[in-house]
């Protein structure tokens, strides 16, 4: 089956889930083709699929893991347990990721968005909205903010998605009190790895962006739980720690914090 065909037959089993959707016209360009899909994924509610559509969509996502290119963490620079990346999260083969979500927990449903949660969502597929759905139907609350929960990453080259959700800040600066949540959350994702003795992990810049966490403040209290909790577990099966920056002002104050002297990122 050409690729074309592939994407055709996906985005058209979505659209046939939504008579809102019908009037939709397929593009012909491959690239808008996979952005129309991604589209619909995006704000597909989590309800049961049919497994041969699921097939064709882990075949088309495979291949543009591959046209991406995966990214393994042991041939990154270390500075002791912990390397620092500039890039696309959804590269990374860490054995868990770390998925900055809402409390809804379901992935971000705006089409396209650029956010981290829709990334991974994205990447990894319609499953991984069912796997938090199922999750969330069994805890019957929003999730709590600080918590973390871990579900398999289905497309993405990582073994698990650890899903957190940091504090939103309203204040010029941070309370004590998102101070300790955002602890939680670096710490509750650790345990997590640590339940399944995974011994690498990935975080991102969680609460920072739109969670309007400073920068700075974010990645000290990063640094300082990691280490704090490494020093109280020294003999974790966690032997690496990838700090995941996308932002160029996240990446300079990590190494700064970091001492890191790496390679050109690409």
């Amino acid at each position: 089956m050409k690729r074309e065909q592939r994407l055709d037959i996906l985005i058209n089993g979505l659209k046939n889930e939504n008579s809102e959707y019908t009037h939709l016209s397929v593009p012909v360009d491959v690239k808008k083709k996979q952005e129309l899909l991604r589209a619909l994924m995006n704000v597909r509610p989590p309800k049961p699929i049919n497994p041969d559509w699921l097939i064709l969509q882990d075949e088309e996502l495979q291949e543009q893991l591959s046209a991406k290119g995966v990214i393994d963490i042991n041939s990154l620079q270390r500075n002791g347990r912990f390397v620092l990346w500039q890039g696309d999260i959804t590269r990374l083969n860490a054995d868990a990721i770390v998925n900055a979500a809402n409390s809804q927990m379901l992935g971000c449903f705006a089409p396209l968005h650029g956010c981290i949660d829709n990334a991974i969502h994205s990447a990894a597929g319609v499953q991984l909205r069912l796997a938090c759905d199922q999750i969330m139907r069994t805890k019957g609350t929003p999730e709590p903010t600080g918590e973390a929960e871990i579900t398999p990453a289905f497309n993405l080259p990582s073994k698990y998605v650890i899903h957190t959700v940091g504090p939103i800040v309203y204040t010029k600066r941070p309370t004590e009190k998102d101070r300790l949540l955002l602890e939680a959350c670096y710490r509750n994702c650790l345990e997590c790895a640590e339940s399944k003795c995974l011994s690498s992990i990935a975080f991102c810049c969680i609460s920072t962006g739109e969670f309007h966490y400073p920068n700075k403040d974010a990645a000290v209290v990063a640094l300082d739980t990691v280490n704090r909790y490494f020093e109280r577990h020294p003999t974790s099966t966690i032997k690496t720690v990838v700090f995941n920056v996308f932002k160029e002002i996240d990446y300079n104050i990590y190494k700064q914090l970091l001492s890191y002297e790496g390679k050109a990122f690409e």
